[in-house]
């Protein structure tokens, strides 16, 4: 079952082209990650679906919805790229406060709250304020925050930025577990090496996609032994820089 589809997805802005012509889908049980350098359009994408960008033409569907009611925004778990937080007020307040938004029942959110707590590892900082956090503590909230309704599906923004790489590394087994569970998740990197961990890659430059396909075919459709080395040959490939 498709959990997002995108098909043709124009994004304008002040007049200016973000987004040209995208088009991929998600399927359930799935990890597609979104790869491309800073400014590709990643972010663009991942606010779209989460109803955030308002696009220009073409189709956005999820969950088998086009518009992002209240009954997907209860689905659905996103992670900004910059953290959106209360520096006034400690972890476990944010977490109490965006599982009552989201109608977790009273007797489920406690204990969900110290689950997803020990995940992140913020057990031990749970009643500091954030404004006493660290920038890899705040990406950690940020992510405890999205996984507070247990989602169907997680849209992801740079989830792991700031954090050092035995963390990162837990979260990647969380993110495989949660997939695991039938979840499905959309997650924007630049770091090359987190991508062969996705099940699919859309490979975005300049607003455009290059290629989406697994990774195994995307090496062998390129002849290259890395990521790094496929994403640079399709952008080569497309004539976008000189060889």
């Amino acid at each position: 079952m498709l959990k997002v589809r995108v098909e043709n997805l124009s994004v304008v802005m002040n007049k200016t082209t973000i987004l040209k012509n995208i088009s991929f889908n998600l399927n359930e049980g799935e990890i597609v990650g979104l790869i491309g350098p800073s400014g590709a359009g990643k972010t663009t994408i991942v606010k779209t679906i989460a109803g955030i960008v308002k696009k220009k033409e073409g189709l956005v569907e999820v969950m088998q919805s086009q518009s992002i009611s209240n009954n997907v925004l209860m689905k659905l778990g996103y992670m900004a790229q910059k953290d959106a937080l209360y520096y006034d007020l400690n972890a476990y307040a944010h977490l109490k406060f965006f599982g009552q938004l989201y109608n977790v029942k009273t007797n489920e959110l406690k204990d969900r709250i110290r689950k997803i707590m020990k995940l992140v590892a913020l057990e031990d900082e749970a009643y500091k304020l954030i404004y006493q956090y660290s920038g890899g503590m705040k990406r950690r909230l940020s992510l405890a925050i999205a996984l507070i309704n247990d989602p169907e599906l997680l849209v992801l923004d740079e989830p792991t930025v700031g954090l050092d790489p035995i963390l990162r590394r837990e979260f990647w087994k969380e993110f495989k577990e949660m997939k695991s569970r039938g979840k499905s998740l959309i997650i924007t990197t630049h770091t090359m090496d987190e991508a062969a961990l996705c099940d699919r890659l859309v490979f975005i430059y300049r607003g455009e996609i290059l290629a989406f396909d697994t990774p195994g075919t995307l090496l062998e459709s390129s002849n290259t032994a890395t990521v790094e080395e496929a994403f640079i040959y399709y952008i080569e490939r497309e004539g976008k820089v000189k060889s």
